[in-house]
């Protein structure tokens, strides 16, 4: 395919579901470096998978469900897209089981409470060292089923206390929360931070998963949906320096306080049990 036929696709890539394939994702580097293009076929059996954006807070929703049992599992709802998640669950005829969030989030709410409240016997989740209620404490290890598929977790603090990782099961996909964002991180200087953790965590929980693996982060403000493992172990301009480097940077990013912050944080600790 020539460079010019590639141009003229990316938008259309770029808006595409992400494929699922079990050969490592095809990189073209011809274009711009802020482009990257993923290419490979749906395989049978593969867990539905969407991807979906809040504009305010820049944040990424995901939904994931099993084909057959129709058991879907949503990652870090947001309060204003409820309904707009609820219609997308219900045009797909899909039974939504279990809402949970990477961390308790500092720039929105999280729409955790609301779903309880609209969708009879859903569960919420968040991490045990989130200081959160949930129905389920989550730590290392523990597993969120859908069907015959399962998130597995891993616990990456370091933004804060609670972040957690979710990991499918064959390890195609990471759902990275603030703990890796695409060619970045999260910040580390409030909510329990400390960079320290948060390189050991990335670099022995997140990069220590096979390169080819998905990396989808909770936000995102550049307009770039999805990164690989290898791709942030080679390109990512925090994670490629030592862990010395790595805190000087962290500590003197002088970022201002999220705007939502004193309004998002105490209402998060709460409505994974109750509606807000």
């Amino acid at each position: 395919m020539s460079a010019a036929l590639l141009n003229r696709l990316k938008p259309a890539v770029s808006s595409a579901i992400r494929l699922w394939n079990c050969k490592a994702p095809v990189i073209d580097h011809r274009g711009p470096a802020s482009v990257r293009l993923y290419s490979g076929l749906m395989e049978p059996g593969a867990p539905l998978f969407r991807q979906l954006f809040e504009s305010e807070s820049s944040t990424y929703t995901y939904l994931l469900a099993d084909t057959d049992t129709r058991e879907a599992v949503l990652i870090d709802p947001v309060l204003e897209t409820v309904d707009r998640d609820l219609q997308l669950i219900d045009q797909l005829g899909l039974k939504l089981i279990v809402a949970v969030n990477t961390h308790c989030h500092a720039d929105h709410i999280t729409g955790t409470g609301l779903l309880k409240k609209k969708v009879f016997g859903l569960k919420s989740c968040i991490s045990k060292h989130s200081g959160a209620t949930a129905d389920i404490q989550l730590s290392e290890g523990d597993r969120i089923p859908f069907g015959k598929h399962c998130l597995t977790v891993r616990e990456t603090p370091g933004h804060t206390d609670g972040c957690l990782t979710y990991v499918t099961g064959d390890q195609r996909m990471a759902f990275t929360g603030d703990a890796i964002l695409i060619r970045g991180c999260g910040r580390t200087d409030f909510q329990q931070g400390c960079p320290k953790r948060l390189y050991e965590s990335i670099h022995t929980k997140i990069f220590t998963l096979p390169a080819h693996c998905f990396i989808y982060p909770a936000h995102d403000y550049k307009g770039q949906t999805v990164s690989t493992v290898d791709e942030e172990k080679k390109f990512n301009p925090r994670l490629t320096k030592t862990l010395d480097e790595f805190v000087n940077i962290m500590n003197n990013l002088n970022l201002p306080k999220p705007k939502k912050l004193d309004i998002s944080v105490p209402a998060n600790l709460v409505c994974g049990l109750h509606d807000i």
